[in-house]
């Protein structure tokens, strides 16, 4: 291989592979002691999901494991991001409550076989399914005295049982989307709103504020008890993932400007300017002023570094225009529509979602400057218009798919080696078509297909592209040399 070549190409301990989350593939919710989740009752409720089905079964990966890891080892992936069911380990999930061996078990087996595969084990602690029984018992993340020590001790568990096998921890996944769709909006588990007609109580003027401020002090202080007890013998890394897309002006005009900033320091600096900056981002402070919680110093102590890198999950770029009373997108209306009237891009099966590859650089070079910490792209993903309706032979030629990874791998690639930014991972969403939280089955992120009567896994086109990619754009180190 020329030092052409190698310089064309990502450095060879670049990390890559697909993503999923425990309740959203595992199914046995009521299997080898698990206790139930936020997400268990919330998903049967009626008119809570877009199909009325739940995650009972999901892609019964909790029983099909083996042959998970054996088409992940297929694909050749150099790694596996997947989380961990809290309920599953604790399933009462409160320090005082007993660990559950069986769950500790599962989990176990499943590291070591993946490392068993040469498959490195990317870990998240917190993935949306809080143990119902810590809301029941004291409103869950709305009660951060609480939330804290008791996330921590599960988070210590983890530590002490898998750490030595596992070395990259993610604490805590979207917190935007926990603390917004799960107590704002209420379309997510708890399902806590204003809206009366959504729930019967909460307060989104107050409530997700709160939980944000909850989980940033969660996942802090779990980093601080990583550092001080495990890093040294166990050598990981951790860190938190946030989600936040692009936000591109609509226009040259300095109020679209602004807007796009707003935008941007509600979707991403809430969590990330407290935790790499140290403080709340200003714009926010006007914003919500006493609805606020503050950090004592002693908190912003820990919070302030508490993550070793920037973990990034981001799908698409939204055109911001100045206005609107929507404080969960910054006073900030969102569009697709240019003010020339043509789309930004091809439209996904969630109306949420346009393929844009161009944000995707912007949006790294965004993080990369602000933030000034290595980057672990740790989701990213397209769902095909109507896919679901599909017969699977067409469903597999998931072109809309294909393209949207070749213009972020394209991206990926130049804003790496052109621009200098440091990504050192990159997780495409979703390993399998799985139970896809509000949307239920009918949305699908997978490359791989799922058919939910059989549970039969098949590659999609968007597989065999992102396998081929890393292959042909990852150094091969001294292998190809010799």
């Amino acid at each position: 291989m020329t030092s052409a070549e190698v310089a064309n190409k990502l450095p060879k301990d670049f990390i890559w592979g697909f993503a999923t989350a425990s309740f959203q593939i595992e199914g046995s919710t009521n299997v080898d002691g698990r206790g139930k989740s936020i997400w268990d009752d919330f998903s049967k409720q009626p008119g809570k999901t877009m199909d009325g089905r739940d995650g009972d079964v999901a892609t019964d990966s909790y029983r099909l494991w083996k042959e998970d890891i054996a088409l992940l080892a297929q694909y050749g992936v150099k790694s596996y991001r997947f989380s961990l069911s809290w309920s599953r380990i604790i399933p009462l999930g409160g320090r005082d409550d007993p660990v559950n061996p069986k769950g500790i078990a599962f989990y176990s087996n499943f590291i070591d076989a993946l490392l068993e595969h040469g498959i490195i084990p990317f870990v998240t602690l917190y993935h949306w399914d809080l143990p119902q029984a810590l809301h029941d018992r004291y409103g869950g993340w709305l009660n951060k005295d609480e939330i804290v020590q008791d996330y921590v001790r599960y988070a210590k568990v983890c530590f002490q049982t898998f750490g030595d096998r596992v070395k990259h921890w993610l604490t805590v996944n979207e917190p935007w989307c926990i603390s917004i769709l799960g107590y704002g909006r209420g379309v997510f588990a708890p399902g806590r709103s204003s809206d009366r007609e959504r729930s019967p109580e909460g307060d989104s003027s107050t409530e997700p504020w709160i939980v944000g401020h909850s989980v940033i002090l969660s996942h802090a202080y779990a980093v601080r008890l990583y550092r001080e007890e495990f890093k040294a013998a166990q050598g990981g890394q951790i860190g938190i993932t946030l989600n936040g897309d692009w936000a591109m002006p609509y226009d040259d005009g300095p109020q679209n400007v602004e807007a796009a900033q707003h935008a941007l320091d509600v979707a991403i600096g809430w969590f990330a300017d407290p935790i790499y900056l140290g403080h709340y981002p200003e714009f926010i402070k006007q914003m919500l002023r006493e609805r606020l919680p503050e950090f004592t110093p002693e908190e912003l102590k820990v919070v302030k570094g508490s993550s070793d890198f920037y973990g990034m999950n981001t799908y698409t770029t939204n055109l911001c225009r100045d206005g609107g009373d929507d404080e969960f997108q910054g006073l900030v209306e969102y569009t697709f529509i240019r003010p020339d009237g043509t789309q930004l891009g091809t439209q996904a099966h969630c109306a949420w979602l346009q393929d844009y590859p161009e944000g995707f650089r912007n949006l790294l070079n965004y993080i990369w400057k602000r933030y000034k910490l290595p980057i672990y792209v740790t989701e990213n993903g397209f769902a095909v218009k109507d896919e679901h309706s599909k017969p699977i032979e067409q469903a597999l030629q998931d072109n809309d798919r294909v393209n949207y990874f070749k213009g972020i791998t394209t991206s990926l690639k130049a804003a790496v080696l052109e621009d200098g930014v440091d990504v050192r991972a990159y997780f495409p969403w979703s390993f399998l078509d799985n139970f896809e939280w509000a949307d239920g089955y009918i949305t699908r992120f997978g490359v791989t297909y799922v058919d939910y009567e059989t549970q039969q896994r098949y590659p999609k086109e968007s597989a065999k592209f992102l396998v081929k990619w890393f292959g042909d754009n990852i150094d091969a180190g001294d292998k190809k040399l010799q």
